[in-house]
């Protein structure tokens, strides 16, 4: 728990001991826990003994190696852009009014402003909760398919009507909660290929082939890393990209409004947090105005 001089609070994690929705679940919980205190917390009447310091003997090459350490550390902190907004105009009531999954109108924004800033698609990886499995950690849902490429590409040609347009948002989303629902009952291919590829590993025997295949490691190479980390507070959690070219992108979507986190690393002449956040709030709004033209009114 970290503790600003502000009094603003936050939470840094490793990602090994768990997700991040029981993380958050946690975070939630002592924020409903302090509004049932209805009187001030009075200060202990017990007396404490007064800390005392403890005093480590550092020898000259531990020092060396810590000073290394900080500076190797600050040299990452500053290579990160973290790009925090609330993206206000509507929230997931919106895609749910007009029989859309907010997940995968999310996903499919996301898909459409990567498209617009490169022209071209990415391995995308959404994490896909394995919690019904014994041991279960996640799965891939990979958000980028044929269906969102058609998508992108409809928004972009100025010969497509926007009823061609929406029917095309609409097989988009609907192929993202396809996937999605097949991961989170372990029918998609990413951890039984990693399976696999550690059986092989540790019972001596040559990595099967495909894992050398160059269509496999481009798609391996996630470019766009995302999770949906929900809760009823306004809460975001941060995470860097998994690859050096590539964007790190959390949301927590509310009924009408969405918390986003974006990163990048500023050492990739490729990629930029902020335009990329600026860019998904557009094709948010470009998406349901799309949906407004041949839905109705249905805000």
């Amino acid at each position: 728990l970290i503790v600003g001089r502000d009094g603003n609070c936050g939470l840094q994690y490793e990602h090994a001991p768990a997700e991040g929705p029981p993380i958050m679940a946690l975070i939630s919980h002592i924020l409903d826990f302090i509004k049932t205190i209805n009187e001030p917390i009075k200060p202990s009447t017990n007396v404490l003994p007064l800390p005392k310091e403890l005093v480590l003997k550092l020898d000259n090459d531990l020092l060396q190696d810590i000073n290394i350490a900080k500076d190797n550390l600050d040299v990452l902190v500053n290579d990160v852009t973290v790009c925090c907004f609330q993206f206000k105009p509507f929230g997931k009531n919106f895609p749910k009014k007009n029989r859309m999954s907010p997940d995968a109108f999310i996903q499919v924004a996301l898909q459409l402003a990567y498209y617009k800033i490169y022209k071209r698609t990415a391995a995308t990886y959404e994490s896909a909760s394995l919690r019904r499995f014994r041991l279960g950690r996640t799965d891939t849902i990979r958000s980028c398919t044929n269906a969102s490429l058609r998508f992108c590409k409809a928004m972009l040609d100025s010969n497509k009507t926007p009823s061609e347009r929406y029917h095309l948002l609409r097989a988009a989303v609907e192929a993202h909660k396809t996937y999605t629902n097949q991961a989170l009952v372990g029918e998609v291919i990413d951890r039984h290929l990693l399976g696999l590829k550690l059986t092989a590993i540790e019972s001596g025997q040559n990595v099967p082939e495909i894992f050398m295949d160059p269509a496999y490691q481009t798609a391996m190479h996630f470019k766009i890393s995302t999770s949906q980390v929900p809760s009823t507070y306004d809460l975001i959690m941060c995470f860097g990209p998994v690859v050096p070219d590539g964007y790190g992108v959390c949301y927590n979507p509310h009924e009408e409004k969405f918390n986003f986190s974006l990163t990048s690393f500023n050492s990739s002449p490729e990629t930029n947090a902020n335009k990329l956040a600026k860019t998904l709030a557009d094709s948010l709004l470009e998406m349901q105005s799309l949906t407004v033209q041949n839905e109705g009114s249905k805000l």
